[in-house]
């Protein structure tokens, strides 16, 4: 029997959208905690599979021609796990581009943008007590990121799926969608709505965005690991 793939994970949209590919495409899978909160992303072992310092990654014992294989990057990962399972990734290379495209739409966009909506509305204050040094980097990132909600509502207006049927672009977009840590309406956005909730009713999407929920309990248990971890995440410059 293949050994499981191993998931290098926390509860976040990244790790979610990994949970629920793996889910979805049925791969026996284990999860290894990363607990970003008191820094285990910086940790040595950690780093000779994922050298960017962020988790998700994976480990496959049975990858190419057999071997095993890491992979960091959740859209990476995505595509290595469509592939191998020939599963959400189109049926021919014109269903693969659209793919592709709404896949790097939301790793270069939906992603970032969000997460430092997240940032300047949620972390940030806790770090700056004045809210006026903070305004510009809230605003910024709360319109660009209700910018992008309506790029997505607008491609969702005469499809049910991001790039036609339901692909690894729906699972990676759709973790992201937070709307009130982003300051966003999604009444404002119905066609987006509704495809947040036809995704969400899904088993394997349940199942997947459900897993490591009761890690979060762990998120911050050690203060002075937890400080030291903030320091390096948020200050962090090139090793040379």
């Amino acid at each position: 029997m293949t050994a499981p793939i191993e998931l290098h994970y926390w509860p976040t949209p990244n790790g979610w959208k990994v949970s629920i590919a793996l889910e979805e495409m049925g791969l026996p899978y284990v999860v290894r905690p990363v607990n970003i909160g008191i820094g285990e992303q910086f940790e040595p072992d950690f780093l000779k599979i994922s050298p960017n310092n962020r988790m998700p990654a994976i480990v496959d014992p049975d990858g190419p021609d057999g071997q095993p294989v890491s992979v960091f990057e959740s859209g990476a990962i995505l595509q290595y796990l469509a592939r191998k399972t020939g599963q959400f990734y189109g049926a021919d290379e014109r269903a693969r581009v659209e793919v592709d495209q709404w896949l790097f739409w939301q790793m270069g966009g939906l992603g970032p943008m969000a997460g430092q909506a997240h940032h300047f509305r949620g972390y940030a204050p806790k770090v700056e007590p004045d809210p006026a040094k903070l305004q510009y980097g809230v605003d910024r990132y709360t319109n660009e990121v209700n910018r992008l909600y309506g790029v997505l509502d607008t491609r969702l207006k005469d499809r049910d799926y991001v790039a036609g049927e339901y692909s690894i672009a729906d699972m990676a977009s759709w973790p992201w969608i937070l709307p009130e840590g982003q300051g966003q309406d999604l009444d404002e956005f119905p066609s987006l709505k509704a495809w947040h909730e036809r995704v969400g009713a899904r088993p394997a999407v349940k199942a997947g965005r459900a897993v490591g929920n009761e890690l979060r309990s762990n998120l911050g248990a050690d203060d002075e690991k937890a400080e030291k971890a903030r320091e390096l995440l948020f200050g962090q410059r090139a090793r040379r």
